[in-house]
Order: C-alpha cells, then sequence, then structure tokens
C-alpha cells in the first residue's frame, strides 16, 4: 500500500506479542508505522501470555497498548484463579481496557455458564472503572447479547471485535452503543461483510487486525501483521466509495474516541 496521507490508522487488535513475532518483531511494528499505524491496540488472554504482552508494550510504550482481561476459551476448570489474576493485575497496571472477553462456542460449550459468568464480572468491572471493552463472539451472539441484557448498567463503551455476523445482529449492536470492529475477512472473497457494512454508520467503525490470524487478501495463507491493517482500509474505502483519507480519518477517530490514548 502506498499512503501520502497526513492521516493515521489505529489498529483496534493485535496480538503482535505472539510468540509467532519473536524472530521479527521490531521489523514488524516498523513495517506498521510505515504504513501509517501509529496506536496498536494489544487485547489480553490470559496468564500465560499476560507479561509477554505487558513487555512488548513497555518496549513500545508510544505504539503499543495493552488491554487486561480473560478470553473465553481461557476459562476452564481453573477460571476462578484466571479471573482472580485479572482482579489482582487491574489496579497494578497501565491498560486502555477490559479485554479481549466475550463468550466462544465454536469449539466447545462445556463451560458455557461459567464463561457466561466471567464475561458479565469482566463487564461490570469495566463499568465500574469507565474503560471500554473488547468482545470477542464465535458462534454465540445470542448468549452473549443476552448476558449484556442481563447486566445490571446498560451504559457500554467497547468494540464487538473481528465481527462477522449479520445484518440483524450489526444493528443490535449499534442500538447497545458498541463500535464494530472490521478485519481481513472484510477482504475474502466469500465474504457477506461488505454488504453489512455498508449499513453500519461511519462513527461506529474501527479497524483490526486480530495479527496473526484472519490474514487479508492478497496475503491469505501467510502470517498476518499488524501493518495489514491497512489492506482492510483500502477495502473498506472501496466499499464505501470514499477515499483512503476519509477511512483512516473517521475510523481513527473512533478508535480515540473508545480508548484514552
Amino acid at each position: 500500500m502506498k499512503n501520502n496521507s497526513q492521516f493515521s490508522i489505529v489498529n483496534t487488535h493485535s496480538h503482535v506479542y505472539d510468540e509467532a513475532f519473536d524472530a521479527d518483531r521490531d521489523e514488524v511494528i516498523k513495517r506498521a508505522v510505515s504504513q501509517k499505524v501509529t496506536k496498536i491496540i494489544l487485547p489480553d488472554i490470559d496468564s500465560t501470555s499476560r507479561e509477554r504482552m505487558f513487555t512488548v508494550a513497555q518496549q513500545y510504550p508510544d505504539t503499543c497498548f495493552p488491554m487486561l482481561g480473560l478470553h473465553p476459551t481461557s476459562v476452564n476448570e481453573h477460571y476462578e484463579q484466571e479471573l482472580q489474576a485479572v482482579y489482582r493485575e487491574i489496579d497494578q497496571r497501565a491498560i486502555v481496557g477490559i479485554g479481549e472477553i466475550g463468550i466462544d462456542l465454536y469449539w466447545d460449550k462445556t463451560f458455557l455458564e461459567q464463561q457466561v459468568e466471567v464475561f458479565s464480572k469482566q463487564m461490570c468491572i469495566a463499568q465500574e472503572r469507565d474503560l471500554p471493552v473488547v468482545i470477542h463472539v464465535r458462534k454465540a451472539f445470542n448468549e452473549t447479547y443476552k448476558a449484556l441484557r442481563d447486566l445490571p448498567s446498560q451504559n457500554f463503551k467497547g468494540i464487538f471485535h473481528c465481527f462477522s455476523g449479520s445484518k440483524e445482529e450489526a444493528l443490535k449492536v449499534i442500538e447497545m452503543g458498541f463500535h464494530i470492529g472490521i478485519g481481513g475477512v472484510l477482504t475474502f472473497k466469500t465474504s457477506h461483510l461488505p454488504e453489512v457494512v455498508k449499513l453500519i454508520p461511519r462513527d461506529k467503525i474501527v479497524l483490526e487486525t486480530d495479527d496473526p490470524y484472519l490474514t487479508p487478501v492478497p496475503h491469505r495463507g501467510e502470517r498476518n501483521e499488524p501493518g495489514y491493517v491497512a489492506l482492510v482500509a483500502e477495502k473498506l474505502s472501496e466499499i464505501l466509495h470514499c477515499s483512503l483519507d476519509d477511512v483512516m480519518d473517521f475510523t481513527t477517530n473512533n478508535a480515540l474516541s473508545i480508548f484514552n490514548i
């Protein structure tokens, strides 16, 4: 991507602290910055990768901004210990939000009840501290929507990350006050997202990669990296029939309105 724009991009979801980047992380981040990706949000997973995430954030303090949270696929028989670790860390770390949290029933439904409990408790943590959330949903939109509607406070701020749902689901997300995270799936030939994003107000769209996963075209089959969010921005400008500068402008403003960075 060639871009001489004065604008920049905020990548709202990158696992650049993942072991997949151990050999060339510095070069990967430099490439992202060269593509005008000036801010990268790091979502947490669990205690096994948390220190790695915070170390990367410390190494790149002007670029990488960490969150804190317990991922739904890490909710198992030891979930109470993992949740307690989140409680301990929250007042000891400089974080920009709670995430990624949510419900994932793609692989296993064994711990659905516990996933709902953990998700709801972390939502309450975020609301108590006026922090944004990043929500992971996979094969569990109805369960996630119900859990949110059951919360005592309906004051929501954050992102439904890597959105791949229907038009109806997108409208429900927006009605609740959330933003919608758009990533590499938008570029896939079989994706229905191009029709969905046309219905999403521009002030509710943010960009992400979810690297090292979900690599956009033309790099499918390769490792994803945070700079490839620029390819998502290009595709979005094509779909919305607007300039790349416009996409960079409104998605960055949206991201900055969510995260205090």
